[in-house]
């Protein structure tokens, strides 16, 4: 059985990326829940926390689809939600909006990526990250962040949210850093760092490069910690399945972690 960790639904309006013309990069963005159970049919997706799709720089489209995954998760139990939430002061109404709805059955998450704005260590912005956190606490909710190399979506910047809040709140890191630099700086020390202080941090390889997986593997071995901390996510339509799948299946093997990280950490953070 595979548990999908990070996928999204909705579509987005084309946007001029990179100065570029108007286009749709997201290809298999999918608008309604009948055609994303279809896509799980398709794959055998056993179970998917399903977030709103964003990348469009413009935060309400990725709150608008809030609605649309809650209506996922509670049309059919496969299906988990996250919500779009915020820690910009100029978004802070709708995030309050959200944060109402993750009282909703079905609610399992919310999202958090600095991709539009925003930065953990920006003074503006910790008022908001202190609410968020403090709703996923009550609610014992996960709380997801997005992560790439630089910028405020770097390692060394949403770390921070790691050792401010992991005490209290698992946080899934998404990406597994997103790029080399973060990969490096995790599986090198970081990672495994968190998890012996005790921090509930979490993570997913998808986007991960080449390398990263496999060393990331080895070294869970070696050090003896990390197998329940590593699960599967296809990030659906930015990511693609199959690959995914390939890539995680040679890196776990047959073991320990190929269980945990396709079902059972899933369902230890979202069932």
């Amino acid at each position: 059985m595979v548990f999908d960790a990070h996928r999204h639904i909705g579509v987005l309006p084309a946007h001029p990326f990179y100065g570029g013309p108007p286009v749709h990069p997201d290809t298999t963005a999918r608008a309604t829940v009948k055609d994303l159970l279809a896509d799980l049919d398709a794959e055998g997706t056993e179970r998917a926390l399903v977030i709103p799709n964003y990348g469009v720089p413009d935060p309400e489209i990725a709150f608008s689809f809030n609605e649309l995954a809650i209506e996922a998760a509670q049309t059919d139990d496969r299906i988990r939600a996250g919500l779009w939430v915020s820690p910009r002061p100029e978004d802070e109404h709708l995030t309050a909006h959200a944060l109402a709805l993750a009282r909703e059955d079905g609610v399992r998450a919310l999202k958090l990526s600095f991709l539009l704005g925003g930065r953990a260590t920006d003074p503006a912005c910790r008022p908001m990250l202190d609410r968020i956190f403090h709703e996923a606490e009550r609610l014992d909710l996960v709380v997801h962040v997005h992560t790439s190399p630089g910028a405020a979506s770097d390692i060394d910047e949403v770390g921070h949210l790691v050792d401010w809040y992991a005490d209290q709140v698992p946080v899934h890191l998404v990406h597994f850093g997103g790029g080399m630099s973060g990969h490096i700086k995790l599986v090198g020390s970081r990672f495994f760092d968190w998890i012996e202080s005790g921090k509930r941090v979490y993570t997913d390889l998808s986007w991960a490069i080449g390398f990263a997986p496999r060393w990331l593997a080895q070294e869970i071995e070696r050090r003896g910690i990390g197998h329940d901390r590593v699960l599967f996510a296809s990030d659906q339509p930015w990511g693609d399945y199959a690959g995914e799948y390939a890539r995680m299946t040679a890196a776990a093997g047959g073991g320990e972690l190929r269980e945990r990280a396709f079902r059972d950490t899933f369902a230890a953070l979202y069932d």
